[in-house]
């Protein structure tokens, strides 16, 4: 189910001063968690006014309900880059999930952001992983239909996957001083390339 958000800037400067107050919101939030960041660390963060926040966000919950959206859109973008030049859906595989675990090095506020949504915006949280897992199945169908994997349910194969990629990012990235990805990586595309059969 999704919801209105913000307001959509038309100018360039706009836009800018929109992403710089979501940026800011990412990181304040990330750090503080959404009960204890106010608009005014958000603002405070971003280098601008605090009524300049509500020309773009009716509200810290619209606000909150943009960011998860916004994160969302850019991993899903993240991942199809990477996979893009895959040979085929296992290579494809293998690149998908280097991707997401960067992303979580790389961004680990995102990551609590999107855990924080399942209790401060249940809805957002569901439509994170809904608009993961449908697109997630097509591609997983498409293959299918190459014959560059076995046949099986596109949807439950989808969901157990991202379910593998979003407990490693916590375990092997979130938890770890030292983050060794091609070691995750390789073994988990092993995995999944010929499961636990010996």
């Amino acid at each position: 189910m999704t919801r209105q958000t913000g307001a959509r800037p038309k100018t360039k400067r706009g836009i800018e001063r929109r992403a710089k107050i979501l940026a800011a919101a990412e990181q304040v939030i990330g750090e503080k968690g959404f009960n204890a960041a106010s608009i005014a660390d958000i603002t405070r963060a971003a280098g601008t006014a605090l009524g300049t926040f509500y020309i773009y966000f009716s509200g810290k919950d619209v606000l909150f309900r943009e960011l998860v959206q916004d994160m969302g859109r850019a991993t899903r973008s993240q991942a199809a880059e990477r996979i893009a030049g895959a040979a085929n859906r296992l290579e494809a595989e293998r690149a998908g999930l280097e991707a997401y675990l960067t992303v979580v090095r790389d961004r680990p506020m995102q990551y609590r952001i999107v855990e924080e949504a399942r209790f401060v915006d249940p809805d957002a949280y569901r439509d994170y992983y809904m608009a993961f897992g449908k697109v997630y199945a097509e591609q997983l169908e498409k293959a299918e239909r190459r014959g560059e994997i076995s046949a099986g349910d596109a949807e439950v194969r989808a969901w157990a996957l991202m379910g593998i990629a979003k407990a490693l990012g916590e375990r092997f990235v979130l938890w770890e001083e030292e983050v060794d990805i091609e070691r995750v990586v390789t073994e988990t595309h092993a995995f999944i390339c010929k499961g636990l059969a010996p």
